[in-house]
């Protein structure tokens, strides 16, 4: 990944999206004084995306080892790690809505599937203080686990076109309304967003889902294509994959919530910024019927 490039881009966003948002703000009419901090919030994003794409599997170490030996021409006002960890929480906002310009554009052909994110061991979740009261319980096919959701939408390039965090017991299907606004054509999924009332409010927008059907429901005619795409479902697997384990964006080292949530969104953008994605190769002139 080249720091360069990732820091000029996400400067360049900063600097029209802060002011404009800022306007905004409501104010307490309380005279504060606001001191800035040495570094910049886009240096602090910038480091935060370049992290989940490092291979380093910590980010103190990540932070001390590579960003203050060999980055500091690139960050000439470095600051100690704590006082980095304590940015973080500065920069999540902006995070969250550059996020939104590193979605993907639909083709006509999208997945979607959720991915659990355990916050900690099950034998461990009495003991766990960072998330007591906010991550919940949830079951998956292989299993149980405590923490949260992480539900997506992505293209046949790969590219994610929708995204949202959710408790672990929220059902798969409930998030699907909000995520397809900006979809249209055929969304594929597994039998867990089967529904009748789904399907109903998603053709009304123009969006098709299609699922396999269960064992105990009546057969019914499925294009060839369908099937075969269905086949295809594979590509947001790989996509949740490589979320976890190139990204990063599940581990049980978090500190506190806001660290939690800025690590996934960090991890998305760190996604969007591969060169090279899984793509399934349909080509520009595929015809939807």
């Amino acid at each position: 990944m080249d720091i360069v490039a990732v820091f000029c881009q996400v400067d360049d966003f900063c600097q029209v999206f802060e002011p404009k948002f800022n306007q905004q703000l409501i104010s307490s009419r309380e005279r504060k004084r606001i001191k800035p901090s040495a570094m910049s919030r886009s240096e602090v994003m910038a480091i935060l995306i370049a992290f989940h794409q490092s291979g380093f599997r910590n980010l103190k170490k990540f932070y001390t080892k590579m960003v203050s030996k060999y980055w500091r021409k690139y960050f000439p006002k470095l600051l100690s790690y704590n006082r980095f960890v304590e940015l973080q929480r500065d920069a999540l906002m902006l995070l969250g809505a550059y996020m939104q310009t590193r979605l993907g554009k639909c083709s006509g052909i999208s997945f979607v599937d959720s991915t659990k994110i355990s916050v900690c061991n099950n034998l461990r979740i009495k003991q766990n203080k960072v998330f007591a009261g906010i991550a919940k319980r949830g079951k998956t096919s292989v299993g149980w686990f405590y923490g949260f959701k992480i539900h997506l939408i992505v293209s046949d390039c790969g590219e994610v076109l929708a995204w949202q965090i959710t408790l672990g017991k929220v059902d798969d299907r409930q998030p699907i309304p909000k995520l397809s606004k900006r979809l249209w054509g055929k969304l594929f999924g597994d039998k867990g967003y089967i529904s009748q009332e789904l399907s109903k409010l998603l053709g009304e927008h123009n969006v098709q889902l299609v699922t396999k059907i269960k064992k105990n429901m009546k057969n019914k005619f499925v294009p060839l294509f369908d099937r075969l795409m269905l086949r295809k479902r594979a590509i947001i697997e790989t996509v949740n994959d490589q979320l976890k384990n190139i990204s990063q964006v599940e581990h049980t080292r978090h500190r506190s919530v806001w660290n939690f949530y800025g690590n996934i969104v960090a991890g998305l953008i760190a996604y969007s910024y591969q060169d090279r994605k899984p793509n399934l190769q349909l080509g520009k002139d595929l015809v939807l019927t």
